[in-house]
């Protein structure tokens, strides 16, 4: 099975690229959402980051306060490390236990991180899906409603749209309108299952 890693910066349009390909019946499996997932009531990966952080970064519910941890990592690199090593860890082995039980031609791992986390040699494919710093700064500060300082901070905590490219075997340009998607998402939809039969 071809396996493609889908990445992208904050607010180029990865889930509306994702959406589409989950609308053609592949398989997608989202980063972000294992990463809630993981962080459930219940779950291990909860109980260490109250354990390392302290009660305080949970809602009254008992639940995860996402904001209160951000705010508590984003500038501190030691705690963001580890956040990351209690968090990584769990969320790759829940993707991968998810793709091996896929049986398609094709699966789309979605991860925002791909290059910074040092995933992209664990992929067939990289897509990135792109569009300009500015457009992204717009899109996120409307959002997300915060001001573009905020939203630059972001920027540049990942890697840069450049190294992005870099990494890139295929690339959906998002600086348009959103009817300019699908077009692009269906091209690319026919060339992995060719490839996929191909290599099968």
């Amino acid at each position: 099975m071809l396996v493609v890693g889908l990445t992208g910066g904050i607010g180029c349009g990865k889930s509306a690229v994702t959406e589409i390909f989950a609308q053609l019946g592949v398989p997608v499996i989202d980063a972000d959402k294992v990463a809630r997932e993981v962080v459930e009531p219940g779950q291990p990966a909860l109980t260490a980051i109250r354990r390392r952080f302290g009660s305080h970064v949970l809602a009254s519910d008992g639940s995860l306060d996402r904001r209160k941890l951000r705010d508590l990592v984003f500038n501190d690199e030691q705690a963001r490390q580890d956040l990351e090593a209690i968090l990584h860890p769990q969320i790759r082995q829940t993707m991968r236990q998810r793709l091996a039980a896929v049986n398609t031609p094709y699966a789309i791992l979605s991860i925002p991180l791909l290059q910074e986390s040092g995933q992209s040699d664990t992929v067939d494919r990289v897509l990135v899906v792109d569009c300009t710093e500015e457009i992204q700064l717009e899109r996120v500060r409307l959002r997300d409603q915060v001001n573009s300082e905020h939203v630059r901070a972001i920027l540049a905590a990942q890697s840069s749209r450049q190294e992005k490219l870099r990494i890139a075997d295929d690339v959906i340009d998002n600086s348009g309108r959103m009817e300019a998607l699908r077009p692009q998402v269906e091209a690319l939809h026919r060339s992995y299952l060719e490839q996929s039969s191909r290599s099968g």
